[in-house]
């Protein structure tokens, strides 16, 4: 099975052409096969994609995760997996109509640099009603802003977003230890008041135009940078005051550009292909 292999900031996927798949039945196994770092090709998740329009730029896009749970939505995902359709020469338009689980998001090519790509992605109106988010502590929310979580005897203020998937961002002054936000990060994830999980992002604002962010993502765990949660991050901090409406946002390996613009989020930033090769474990 062919596959491929690319990056966003270290955020890493696997790449996969659904004719590749269609005989295989069981695609959660075989995400967590393909993203085992030691026996299997390693990477954060997989991701399925299908070119329905050449021409027009329409792809159909699933994510499964490293734990094989499919997510309905990753911007680090889609922007890789644009760099890998321009790469491959299979898409004719500067503009692509991702079909996600979650909806139409659109893309669009801002540069190209041999295997290196920079895209701007459009990921959507945020929902920040309780029940769109999923939360539910037996209380309906028109938002959640600074609600306060315990976790381990401590509370915490969270600031819910969704944006095709679900967020939690937290703020810091100054980040905890990383075997401490890695606690909080799993503790929040698996909350019951989340019945779908949530990513969690940790959030330190540097100024009015620039914050800094690191990740704990739902079925992963710490991931090196992410998209939508870059994108959360980013509206966490405008809802809460912190910042202006266009935000850069500075991820372990490097830095994305959020902008809220009437309504929905659009975020900018580089993709990489590494390798190209036959997964031959078999399935």
């Amino acid at each position: 099975m062919k596959i491929a292999k690319i990056h966003s900031l270290g955020n890493d996927f696997l790449i996969i052409d659904e004719e590749e798949s269609k005989d295989l039945k069981e695609k959660k196994y075989l995400a967590r096969r393909l993203c085992e770092r030691h026996t299997g090709a390693g990477a954060d998740g997989v991701l399925l994609i299908s070119v329905q329009d050449k021409k027009k730029g329409v792809v159909r896009f699933r994510i499964f995760n490293a734990d094989g749970t499919e997510a309905e939505l990753s911007g680090n995902g889609l922007r890789c997996a644009a760099a890998f359709l321009y790469f491959k020469n299979k898409i004719d338009s500067p503009h692509i109509q991702f079909n996600t689980p979650a909806g139409t998001r659109n893309c669009d090519l801002i540069n190209r640099d041999k295997n290196r790509f920079e895209l701007k992605i459009e990921m959507g109106k945020p929902r920040l009603n309780s029940k769109d988010i999923p939360f539910d502590d037996g209380t309906s929310h028109e938002k959640i802003i600074d609600y306060p979580l315990p976790i381990h005897h401590k509370m915490y203020p969270i600031t819910l977003v969704n944006l095709g998937n679900p967020h939690c961002a937290i703020f810091f002054d100054r980040f905890p230890s990383r075997i401490e936000w890695h606690e909080i990060g799993r503790e929040i994830e698996l909350h019951p008041f989340f019945p779908n999980r949530i990513n969690i992002e940790f959030i330190r604002v540097l100024n009015r135009g620039e914050i800094e962010v690191l990740f704990w993502e739902r079925g992963v765990g710490e991931t090196l940078s992410s998209g939508s949660g870059s994108c959360a991050a980013a509206v966490a901090s405008i809802l809460k005051g912190q910042t202006e409406n266009m935000v850069d946002v500075r991820t372990t390996m490097g830095k994305l550009n959020v902008e809220w613009d009437k309504d929905i989020v659009y975020q900018s930033g580089p993709s990489e292909v590494i390798l190209e090769g036959e997964y031959l474990a078999s399935s």
